[in-house]
């Protein structure tokens, strides 16, 4: 193996690795807006060509909605060299509100801040710096072997940013050439600045929606308050129910069925990763932990489960007072799941709940009947994450932790559901990169120690 020539190589290329990813940042893929189609077009033509620059086969797809990039390189290594499968996505968020912005979202720039130099701009961290990293590493890898370590089919998305609606159909459609031993996902944050992550579960998500029903119309309040049963008053009953007060558990009935304990040895990485609660909760406005009581910040955030209140709303919202007893309430919610959690029987389980609380002249309607999804789990027993996690440790001077993720990650699933292939996410951004709001920025050790990273872990999974 190479490796040491080609983390060299990365070192006396960053300048021009930093200034071609800000080449690729200049362009405006916002995937949910029409008005940017030819843009993410012209992010998937640029991402090709770079592709093809470092000896990829790769080809623009298109599908219903903007195009999907499949790329291969590594194909006459033979069966016995490792294959994975590298996912990210071009598309990114839209920039509202844009009078927030300190500079122009789509002039990248490299600026300096207390915690070191950051890449500033929309799609640094979310996902174009991210997957620079990787293509970088192959860059190195191919410029002083003339080949890559491990086999590899380069996967990137148009539509993440937007729903991916053409994510499931493509990949039953190209299944058979999307095939790999285990697909690498580069969308994820570190545990903690200066702590590199493997993260291996990510919360699975239901939303429903209902709306209570009581008298035909808005009443007046003066002829009906009192002997009148008000649907808002009654919602919020029916939400109190929902949580013991004493513990801050879910009461609703089966609501852990499938959830799961934290292993000792992960709780342990997990307590020793540097991630400081007070300074997490302190800055969003949090003065102590809340929650299920018995579990730390990151034990909530990873690993349990929650039925969060979205929305209420119902009667008169507009400016003064207007007294009426309202003939509907609303309630719009979302669960978190983990583990086992099966989303269709939580909502049986909710809807149960919720329609056992009912009395006289209250009535339900159910407004979202949107499918669920699971938790994702990571098979910890493949060799391939522990040789990730040491890769990681030697080029960041301190242990790597397998970590959780309080989000979902959509496209996991469906490697799994779809194409039965495992996933290992690593990624290098931090939770101050402001991913989807003003002001986005990657920092430039992420990126470059990012770059580094992936050329020491296709060096570890060549040699499992």
């Amino acid at each position: 193996m190479s490796l040491p020539q080609v983390l060299d190589r990365i070192d006396a290329e960053l300048d021009t690795a930093l200034a071609r990813l800000m080449t690729f940042m200049r362009i405006p893929s916002i995937s949910t807006d029409p008005a940017f189609k030819d843009d993410v077009d012209a992010a998937a033509d640029w991402l090709v060509e770079d592709l093809k620059s470092i000896g990829v086969s790769a080809e623009k797809r298109t599908t219903p909605g903007h195009p999907m990039i499949v790329g291969k390189i590594g194909e006459d290594l033979g069966d016995d060299v490792p294959h994975v499968l590298f996912y990210g996505h071009y598309d990114v968020q839209p920039v509202d509100p844009l009078e927030q912005w300190n500079s122009a979202p789509f002039d990248p720039q490299i600026q300096d801040t207390p915690n070191g130099k950051v890449i500033r701009g929309r799609g640094s961290a979310d996902d174009k710096g991210q997957l620079m990293t990787f293509v970088e590493a192959c860059r190195a890898w191919k410029a002083v072997t003339g080949k890559l370590p491990c086999r590899i089919t380069f996967f990137f998305e148009g539509e993440e940013e937007s729903g991916s609606p053409s994510l499931v159909p493509f990949l039953r459609e190209n299944a058979a050439e999307l095939q790999a031993d285990l697909a690498l996902v580069c969308d994820t944050t570190m545990v903690s600045r200066g702590v590199p992550s493997v993260s291996t579960q990510l919360r699975g998500m239901l939303k429903d929606e209902f709306t209570l029903l009581g008298p035909r119309i808005d009443l007046h309040s003066g002829l009906y308050g009192g002997p009148g049963l008000n649907p808002l008053r009654e919602l919020s009953r029916i939400v109190d129910s929902f949580y013991d007060a004493d513990t801050g558990k879910v009461a609703i009935k089966g609501f852990y069925d499938g959830v799961h304990e934290v292993p000792a040895d992960q709780l342990r990485q997990w307590e020793n990763s540097g991630f400081d609660e007070e300074t997490f909760l302190g800055d969003v406005g949090y003065s102590q932990r809340h929650g299920e009581q018995g579990y730390s910040t990151l034990e909530q955030l990873w690993a349990r489960p929650t039925l969060e209140i979205n929305g209420l709303w119902g009667g008169y919202n507009g400016a003064g007072s207007k007294t009426v007893i309202p003939s509907e309430a609303h309630c719009k919610l979302t669960c978190r799941l983990v583990g086992d959690q099966d989303p269709e029987a939580m909502r049986k389980a909710l809807r149960a709940h919720v329609e056992s609380q009912l009395g006289p002249d209250l009535q339900v309607r159910w407004e979202n009947d949107m499918k669920g999804s699971r938790a994702s789990v990571m098979n910890l027993a493949r060799s391939e994450y522990e040789a990730a996690r040491g890769a990681l440790s030697d080029e960041w001077g301190r242990e790597a932790v397998f970590s959780g993720m309080g989000g979902s990650i959509p496209v996991v699933g469906y490697f799994k559901t779809e194409l039965d292939l495992d996933s290992m996410l690593v990624g290098f951004a931090n939770d101050d990169d402001a991913m989807h709001s003003p002001n986005e920025k990657y920092d430039v050790e992420s990126f470059y120690k990012g770059t580094r990273s992936w050329a020491r872990i296709l060096a570890a999974l060549a040699q499992k």
